[in-house]
């Protein structure tokens, strides 16, 4: 049923010009609209709704993420722009801060203003 209709996507902001200037600005998703309730991006055809929130207590996981075919160059363009990418202990990361999986496929983590967990991640075929 709803496997042929778009997904919306959720993210909480408390700040919507801080977020605006990370999303629209730093990131390259597309401003639409702010219809009061949220801060409304086009992330390549795909809604992304920025709710506002008196506070925001991020997730312990990724609640976004974009699939990347270049996660290398994706990363030092990110990291030009102003973004730290995590470096956790409990698996081995590279210089970039990217995980390669054992299956192949290669994530890196940074978060957004409100210190959501977001990822860029390239995958094997």
């Amino acid at each position: 049923m709803l496997g042929s209709t778009n997904i919306v996507a959720f993210v909480p902001i408390t700040d919507t010009a801080k977020a605006r200037a990370f999303y629209e600005g730093v990131l390259g998703l597309r401003f639409v609209k702010d219809d009061g309730f949220a801060m409304v991006l086009d992330a390549n055809g795909i809604m992304v709704r920025a709710a506002k929130m008196k506070e925001v207590k991020p997730a312990e996981f990724t609640i976004l993420g974009w699939q990347v075919t270049d996660i290398d160059n994706v990363v030092r363009a990110l990291q030009k722009e102003g973004v730290h990418f995590e470096i956790f202990g409990f698996f081995k990361q590279d210089e970039l801060g990217i995980w390669t999986a054992p299956t192949g496929d290669k994530i890196a983590w940074f978060k957004d203003p409100d210190g959501n967990t977001l990822s860029v991640s390239q995958h094997v075929d």
